[in-house]
């Protein structure tokens, strides 16, 4: 009989380009209160000290903590996630790879979320972290690019109401 696992990737990642400069981005990602913006496993975190932040589940309202370590050098940020804070492992990583300006564009960069599946992980669970991922280098895509956005003079709804 063969073993289901066995069709399904043991590692994922999910790229998204940025219209930012790869500090910036890199800045952002390590954030940790930032994290409960984009992040749906970690949603509306703050923070419980040493680096840590707390962060609910949008799927099923749990309690988990992480703790991203940036490595600057490497432009890459480590996130050490658990079910308390004292108890962390490194579960997910986020890399920025700074791109070359097209056309005279502003600066940008490539920001990738990378995932290796725990052997305790089941497949449903698995496939729920693979599809978050690609919805969530998009949620960064957007919050990056709200930071650089011009502030409007007319806010959207009111642009939106009938004449």
């Amino acid at each position: 009989m063969r073993n289901p696992t066995e069709d399904t990737p043991s590692s994922h990642c999910a790229s998204a380009e940025c219209r930012v400069s790869a500090q910036r981005a890199l800045a952002f990602l390590a954030d940790g209160l930032q994290l409960g913006r984009w992040a749906l496993g970690c949603w509306q975190t703050e923070a419980v000290g040493d680096g840590v932040v707390r962060g609910h589940s949008l799927f099923d309202d749990q309690p988990g903590y992480v703790r991203p370590v940036m490595d600057e050098a490497r432009m890459t940020v480590v996130y050490y996630v658990g079910g308390t804070p004292d108890v962390l492992s490194p579960r997910i990583s986020a890399v920025v790879e700074p791109l070359a300006a097209a056309d005279g564009a502003d600066e940008s960069c490539r920001i990738s979320l990378l995932a290796t599946r725990t052997p305790d992980m089941d497949n449903a669970r698995w496939l729920r972290l693979v599809h978050c991922h690609e919805v969530e280098v998009l949620l960064i895509q957007a919050r990056l690019d709200l930071q650089t956005a011009s502030p409007r003079t007319t806010p959207l709804a009111s642009s939106l109401k009938p004449r």
